[in-house]
């Protein structure tokens, strides 16, 4: 091999480590807000983090943000639904010098039928003015604009 293609090689190298930094500090996710016949909201509790939180979690390579809900809710509860959810809004989490963008969808019309699994270790369905001790502060506040008691912010 030449001095210049080796030189491009190693270019080629660089720029194959820069790219994957930036797409692990860059995600996209989806969460949504699952809300049953009595207005009560699901939350989902992980084995792996404390709180309470929106059932959700990262879009794969190839999937659309419509798919990436749909196989997170199945996966974590066992939720599947028909039609397509409705979009809320967008959200950026910008903190630690990572680049996280959440959207997140409002699901009315549902099937449920969890299964245990690694991930969950508890959910329920709460009234949005009685969600559980150690709800995020940010599902907290994603409840709080979705029933119009606060405005909507752009970050998460």
């Amino acid at each position: 091999m030449n001095k210049f293609a080796a030189k491009g090689l190693t270019l080629f190298h660089q720029m194959v480590r820069k790219a994957r930094a930036i797409r692990a500090n860059f995600a996209i996710g989806v969460h949504g807000i699952v809300v049953n016949a009595a207005g009560h909201v699901l939350l989902v509790r992980h084995t792996y983090i404390e709180g309470w939180y929106l059932p959700g979690g990262g879009v794969k390579r190839r999937e659309t943000l419509e798919a990436g809900l749909r196989r997170e809710l199945r996966e974590e509860v066992g939720v599947t639904f028909e039609g397509a959810p409705e979009l809320f809004g967008t959200y950026s989490h910008l903190a630690d010098g990572r680049s996280l963008h959440v959207t997140l969808f409002v699901v009315r019309r549902f099937e449920m039928n969890p299964k245990p699994n690694a991930e969950i270790a508890a959910w329920g369905f709460y009234a949005p003015d009685a969600l559980p001790a150690g709800t995020s502060a940010p599902v907290r506040r994603r409840i709080a604009e979705f029933t119009g008691k606060a405005s909507r912010a752009l970050v998460w």
